[in-house]
């Protein structure tokens, strides 16, 4: 059992009968009254965000999580099938466990976080940004570089995005898939 003294930024809680990650802690210590410690949560679960406050010194049970890197192989319905590098071996994922499914691509490695005692999948997650072909867009007016108009831009994987009117269709460009939005065009 460990306390709140050993609390740090992606440290795994069980709380509430639930898996949580500490995304953000702070000791504080008010002129009167006891010492407590602020936090915000995340869910590995549900996904779900909750501020809570820890008295200090409280016990607290912490979870053992690893990442693992995947690559992905294909996707069937909502189900995505992924393979580990160093031993072959595959695991199949739903589509809801995936932060950007529609950026995935063939041979993409992606970060899977398992929980280490039951060797379960909680959660997987793209690199921070991805580069995608486009596929297919209206055509883009030489010049108009000034202005932060967007237009509809259909990628190679089929998902939609909103790009700069000079984005014309076989551009790559980097997408960032925490957002999912446009970050930048790539030259070749």
């Amino acid at each position: 059992m460990a306390t709140t003294s050993d609390f740090r930024n992606g440290l795994c809680i069980n709380y509430n009968n639930d898996l949580w990650q500490i995304t953000e802690f702070q000791h504080v210590k008010p002129g009167k009254g006891p010492a407590f410690v602020r936090t915000k949560l995340k869910s590995l679960t549900s996904g779900k965000n909750l501020d809570n406050t820890f008295t200090a010194g409280v016990k607290i049970d912490i979870v053992r999580i690893e990442n693992r890197t995947y690559q992905f192989l294909y996707a069937e319905g909502d189900t995505y099938h992924f393979m580990n590098m160093d031993n072959y071996e595959q695991i199949f994922l739903d589509k809801a466990m995936i932060n950007a499914p529609q950026f995935l691509k063939d041979g993409d490695n992606v970060d899977i976080l398992f929980h280490a005692e039951e060797e379960k999948p909680l959660s997987c997650d793209l690199k921070p940004s991805v580069v995608l072909e486009i596929t297919y867009t209206e055509p883009g007016i030489k010049g108009d570089t000034a202005t932060n108009t967007l237009k509809p831009a259909t990628v190679e994987t089929g998902a939609k995005v909103n790009v700069p009117l000079f984005i014309n269709i076989g551009d790559k460009i980097k997408i960032d898939t925490r957002t999912a939005s446009y970050s930048e065009r790539v030259k070749s």
